[in-house]
């Protein structure tokens, strides 16, 4: 063991998070549903093709008219 080693530390926040998954085991599998839910979604690659080529090149100066 190194002289320089601490003791095991946990933050209150570290202990916090080990007791509620303690206390709910079921909290991973709710966790990974509702990340199914709101981010692992199929892409329409053909759709964002046809957005990115509906597209308009933007003027170096946006609030300058044309004249």
């Amino acid at each position: 063991m190194s002289f320089f080693r601490r003791p095991d530390y946990q933050s209150d926040t570290t202990q916090f998070i080990n007791q509620l998954k303690k206390d709910k085991p079921e909290l991973d599998v709710q966790q990974r549903e509702g990340r199914a839910l709101l981010w692992d979604k199929q892409v329409d690659h053909r759709a964002w093709k046809e957005y990115d080529e509906a597209q308009m090149a933007q003027q170096p100066y946006v609030y300058q008219t044309r004249s």
